[in-house]
């Protein structure tokens, strides 16, 4: 497997860099939705690079797309990948734009479109690792009718593998856990697990978030093993909390 990126996805594909010799796989995206024109000229170019050597040595490109609310963020939105979809952010728009770009080169890809990835050696502005510190700040900002997806990245990876090893191609595949969770759950575990309660500031907003994983199970059965389900959320910040060396109450205590 080539790597394209040095972030936080392609650090965690390391293991994987021996396994599956005609994939590219590109980690090297717009690091912030907020990024300027030139963030996103610089990924669209960077696409554009990648297709040409990928199409010049029959490689299979493997692009990573977001499930996140950027994309599925918009009204009456079911988070389906087989239905039309109008993102409502500039970065929704940006990474969908990319995928059209893909799927017309003619290039072999699978196109991935990731939830809220969760591990260590990430950015400290992501979800989690943004929640951890506003809470242990002592206060905490809560933006009422939010939901998200969470998913571990080391589930994550193990999808990749199984993903490339079936030989799937030619597709483009939301990879979630398929539990929106209020952001108002989220914050009470991880409160729970720091043992640190914050004050906290409500922010009404109108932002559902669905993403559907009914294509993935049927493409790969196997991910039923993952352990997704209601309580999930729970399990993937307490994975979190071990690996980020996080003190606090073990799960289920207190």
């Amino acid at each position: 497997m080539e790597i394209i990126g040095t972030g936080f996805i392609a650090r965690h594909l390391a293991p994987l860099a021996g396994a599956h010799p005609e994939a590219t796989v590109l980690a090297a995206g717009v690091p912030l939705p907020e990024n300027p024109d030139s963030e996103y000229a610089r990924e669209t170019a960077l696409v554009d690079e990648t297709i040409a050597r990928c199409r010049a040595d029959d490689r299979l490109l493997v692009f990573f797309s977001t499930a996140a609310v950027g994309l599925y963020g918009g009204r009456g939105c079911q988070g389906r990948e087989d239905l039309p979809i109008h993102p409502p952010t500039d970065y929704g728009r940006h990474k969908l734009a990319l995928e059209h770009r893909i799927q017309a080169s003619g290039v072999r890809h699978l196109t991935l479109r990731l939830t809220y990835v969760v591990g260590p050696h990430g950015r400290d502005d992501r979800l989690i690792p943004a929640l951890v510190q506003q809470i242990l700040s002592g206060r905490v900002t809560v933006y009422q009718g939010a939901r998200r997806d969470l998913l571990d990245v080391a589930d994550l990876i193990q999808i990749i593998d199984r993903l490339l090893a079936a030989g799937v191609s030619g597709e483009v595949i939301n990879v979630a856990s398929g539990e929106s969770v209020p952001v108002s759950l989220i914050i009470d575990h991880i409160e729970a697990r720091l043992g640190v309660f914050a004050d906290r500031r409500y922010v009404q907003v109108d932002a559902p978030h669905w993403v559907s994983v009914e294509k993935l199970r049927r493409i790969l059965p196997s991910v039923a093993d993952l352990g997704f389900g209601p309580t999930y959320y729970q399990e993937v910040i307490d994975r979190y909390f071990e690996r980020a060396g996080l003190v606090g109450p073990a799960p289920g205590d207190g």
